[in-house]
Parts: structure tokens; sequence; C-alpha cells
């Protein structure tokens, strides 16, 4: 992780990180999914966009699949959001499982009626937590 100004950076007598300015993730990758929705994907970095092929998740469905990545540990906190997308229907993203070396992101359409269509790109950063 950079820093774009030490000075916001204070570490107090309990040990807490307290940043007042931009922090940013510099070990950062990409992937593009292939073959469906459900295929896994590796991107072995701590911050990056994942593609995926082009989602044909019905209306009030989800899919499923797994981030391949050894920068996660088992008790890391893994944050994803959706970054872009020009489907039809109403994509939401959450990360459901973490686990030594591999997260699951699970993608819902909360469209009551219209299918997704197109590709998504999911951007994601992995918090190391403490032991």
């Amino acid at each position: 992780m950079a820093l774009n100004d030490l000075s916001l950076v204070n570490l107090d007598v309990s040990n807490v990180l307290r940043v007042s300015g931009d922090m940013i993730q510099a070990d950062r990758g990409t992937v593009v999914q292939a073959t469906s929705i459900t295929t896994a994907v590796t991107l072995n970095r701590r911050a990056g966009t994942i593609t995926t092929v082009s989602a044909a998740t019905v209306a009030g469905a989800e899919d499923s699949f797994t981030v391949t990545n050894s920068m996660v540990g088992a008790n890391d906190v893994v944050i994803a959001c959706l970054a872009a997308t020009s489907s039809a229907g109403l994509p939401v993203v959450v990360v459901d499982r973490i686990a030594a070396g591999s997260f699951r992101l699970t993608i819902t359409n909360l469209d009551a009626a219209t299918a997704l269509n197109n590709t998504l790109a999911i951007n994601f950063v992995v918090i190391k937590a403490g032991a």
C-alpha cells in the first residue's frame, strides 16, 4: 500500500494506524473471466479488477465464481464492488466466502423481470487482518 503523504500517517500508542489522506493499493492487477459466469479466475494481487464474461443471469437469480488469490488469508477482509456495467438488469456483487488462498464472489440480479446481458467489471481489495 502506498500513501500519498507520510505526514498524514500516525501510529498511536495503542498501535492503531490512522490515515487522514488517500490510501492507494499499488499491488493491483486485472483478469478477464473465460468461458462462463461461473468460471473461476486467478489474480494474485492485493487489489484488482475482474471483467466477467457476458452474464446472462436471469431476473431474481444469482451466479457465483471463485477467485484464487495467494494474497488472501483465511482471516482477511475482501471488499468487492461493481465498477462498471452496461448490462440490463440490476446486478449486485458480494463476497460470500473467504478462505486461505481464495474468495468467492456472488452476483445477484435484483431486477424482477430483466436478465443480465453484458460483462461486469468488479473491483476488489484485500485488507490483511492480524494473526
